[in-house]
């Protein structure tokens, strides 16, 4: 089965060499970048959000609290972010 295999790899031509590869390469690695970017400023934008929902947790002992908490700080920090 290897030689099989073999054999129709060195049949079939590399549709990407040169050229084409080293841009598609690029362009994932800027998607790949600005992906990264997004979430890092998610977690930017969500991170006081977080810090009440964990403070919250911790004294109550309830997830319900901390989600509720969660979405209303998240809530005012992007009405406060779209001003």
């Amino acid at each position: 089965m290897i030689i099989f295999d073999a054999f129709l790899l060195s049949i079939i031509p590399p549709i990407l060499t040169g050229v084409p590869d080293l841009f598609g390469g690029l362009i994932l690695l800027i998607i790949g970048a600005l992906i990264i970017i997004l979430i890092v400023a998610a977690a930017i934008v969500l991170l006081p959000a977080i810090i009440v929902a964990i403070v919250v947790w911790y004294f109550s002992g309830s997830f319900l609290y901390a989600g509720i908490a969660f979405l209303i700080v998240a809530i005012i920090s992007a009405i406060a972010m779209s001003d």
